[in-house]
């Protein structure tokens, strides 16, 4: 049977279903590693930290190399160590004398693949011959969303059937999937890379001032949607005292869900919608949604904050990379690249900043005394200290898409 770019564009939604897994599978045993492992707030925000750091690093590779090796060797690659590094998740830390060395080596492995297929599925789709490239954008990163739902459910489903001490089990079994694609990806057609003299060169995309504003508006987006994705099972839990289930349901779950529908719509309706005014209202909506969970004292109308955040991060990471694509057409796989790093570097800092926050407030007598005062115990502090201190970029996203002028034409870079 003849395979088309439909074969590839679902091998592409897999791709990004694989990607959440990696992504989205740790945090969710974060409170077993803690009481495993003994490990601090600060450690667990550190394996965050190491997973979009080494795809930044990756990333960085990729700009130069994917275009050289071609698009297959490296797609197939990325889904190779996705499926190692998982397997690695659940074996690795009982085969070292310190189990968090072997998380570490485990989060170092997946992320290599995870930062590839950041790289390399946008820039797939966005070759494929059709119109509608912000629509069809929006649609792939949907399917991140709907990995991360399936994530979370199976995950949570399988731990509160098989009981915490079976947790290793799990990301074996998530393996399968990255591991299908692997296969999946060798037969697929696939469009050529655009020709080195069609290219853009990356020293006069990094010379260009509104490209520069645009990996600004990635850090941004990275850090606006991962400090709230990757810390609000643990906010949940231990931050607003409600139960495992009810905490990812409510938390990471609804997040991914609404950030899922919203980039379906998106994909739907997207081309009848002003993008960079979305994305300035998404922005201000990211705000609201930060300082509600934070600050608002019912734990519900806190959890749905945390989720309403989904919606509002959902069309960031999709909608720069559109943005950025209608004004650098001849961008290629460099432009991609350099993109991811810096919306890695968010997701890296994010999470971490946050998480170094928590635990520096937990010190503090002034902000222990302070919380005391509303009910609040030390992690409690901790943990909405560093959740309030992510708000500065969505802050920093209105402000910076403030100043990305989108014309119709695209800019015109002298070579």
């Amino acid at each position: 049977m003849t395979k088309t770019y439909k074969n590839t564009l679902h091998a592409c939604y897999l791709g990004y279903i694989s990607q959440a897994i990696v992504n989205n599978l740790a945090p969710l045993l974060f409170i077993i590693f803690q009481s495993q492992y003994n490990i601090s707030f600060e450690m667990i925000g550190r394996l965050i930290l190491i997973n979009f750091g080494t795809q930044l690093v990756v990333d960085a590779l990729a700009v130069r190399f994917v275009d050289k090796i071609g698009y297959r060797i490296s797609v197939v690659t990325a889904h190779f160590f996705c499926a190692v590094g998982l397997i690695g998740l659940g074996t690795l830390p009982a085969l070292f004398s310190t189990p968090y060395m072997g998380l570490v080596m485990a989060v170092v492995l997946y992320a290599i693949g995870g930062g590839l297929i950041e790289v390399l599925v946008s820039p797939i789709v966005d070759s494929i011959p059709g119109d509608a490239k912000a629509s069809a954008m929006s649609l792939l990163h949907s399917f991140y969303c709907w990995g991360q739902v399936a994530v979370v459910l199976i995950s949570t489903l399988f731990i509160k059937i098989a009981g915490e001490g079976l947790w290793y089990i799990l990301p074996i079994i998530w393996a399968a999937v990255p591991a299908y694609n692997f296969y999946k990806f060798m037969g697929v057609p696939m469009v050529p890379a655009i020709p080195e003299h069609e290219r853009v060169p990356v020293k006069r995309l990094l010379k260009s001032k509104l490209f520069i504003i645009a990996m600004i508006l990635m850090v941004c987006a990275g850090a606006s949607e991962l400090a709230m994705s990757q810390w609000s099972s643990l906010f949940a839990q231990k931050g607003l005292k409600v139960s495992k289930i009810m905490g990812d349901l409510l938390g990471p779950c609804l997040f991914a869900v609404l950030m899922g529908l919203t980039r379906v719509f998106f994909g739907i309706y997207g081309h009848k919608i002003n993008l960079r005014k979305a994305l300035l209202s998404s922005s201000i909506l990211c705000v609201i949604c930060y300082i509600t969970a934070v600050f608002v004292q019912i734990p519900i109308i806190s959890l749905l904050s945390c989720a309403l955040c989904g919606l509002s991060v959902s069309l960031m990471w999709p909608g720069i990379f559109s943005l950025t694509s209608e004004k650098y057409p001849g961008g290629g796989t460099a432009m991609f690249g350099l993109l991811a790093i810096f919306g890695d570097l968010g997701c890296s800092v994010g999470p971490w900043l946050a998480g170094l926050i928590s635990d520096y407030s937990q010190k503090s007598a002034k902000l222990v005394e302070l919380g005391a005062v509303y009910g609040l115990d030390s992690q409690q502090v901790g943990l909405k200290t560093g959740i309030f201190a992510a708000t500065v970029f969505p802050l920093l996203m209105i402000v910076a898409l403030s100043l990305f002028k989108n014309k119709n034409k695209p800019a015109i870079i002298n070579r």
